[in-house]
């Protein structure tokens, strides 16, 4: 199945969370419908099974990163070979990918926005052009906005948000470069989430 393109505020009524946390108009449009999309979304839901619990907090892992299920199987299979909880290390793969750094940065407001300047090779990992969103980053990893486009207006905007970057990320928003102190530990990863769910959802 390709990457999800539509309407977010929809996967987002589906799933009965908000996933995205950008913009007043998604949240709006949440709290305006919050139930499920579709004529009978609005009907009484009785106890979810185990297994609908597991495949839920593996389809917002999805959408929140923006990865295909081919690429959600790679990267827990990638997990299973590291030191540590399995759910917690597939999170922190997912958190370490290059376009999700960008967003995380500060320097892109979306990931979506993160992985288009990515795509349009925008973004220099280690002083090398890139235009791979999927990359995983590693510690002591440097990334910048190449000189010739750090002229473009959503810069500006970026660098007028304010935005604070984790810990595990060193960032200079005035020359748009930054550097990866760290792999995100469980304390970075995305708490929405129930990471041991999709460990049991893959491990069966």
């Amino acid at each position: 199945m390709s990457r999800y393109t539509g309407p977010v505020t929809r996967i987002s009524r589906r799933l009965g969370v908000m996933l995205f946390s950008n913009g007043q108009s998604k949240k709006k449009a949440y709290e305006k419908k919050p139930f499920k999309p579709g004529m009978h979304g609005q009907k009484h839901v009785g106890q979810f099974s185990e297994f609908n619990k597991q495949l839920r907090e593996k389809q917002k892992a999805r959408a929140i990163y923006g990865i295909t299920e081919k690429q959600s199987r790679k990267y827990y299979q990638m997990a299973t070979k590291k030191e540590g909880a399995t759910g917690v290390v597939y999170m922190s793969l997912l958190e370490s990918r290059l376009d999700n750094v960008i967003y995380r940065s500060g320097i892109a407001q979306t990931r979506p926005q993160a992985r288009q300047l990515v795509c349009h090779g925008l973004v220099l990992l280690n002083n090398k052009r890139v235009n791979t969103p999927s990359i995983l980053v590693n510690e002591h990893d440097e990334f910048e906005i190449r000189q010739r486009s750090k002229n473009i207006k959503i810069f500006d905007e970026a660098k007028a948000s304010k935005a604070r970057a984790p810990k595990w990320i060193e960032i200079d928003m005035k020359n748009l470069k930054g550097k990866v102190l760290k792999a995100p530990g469980k304390e970075d990863i995305e708490h929405i989430i129930e990471n041991q769910m999709i460990t049991e959802f893959y491990s069966k």
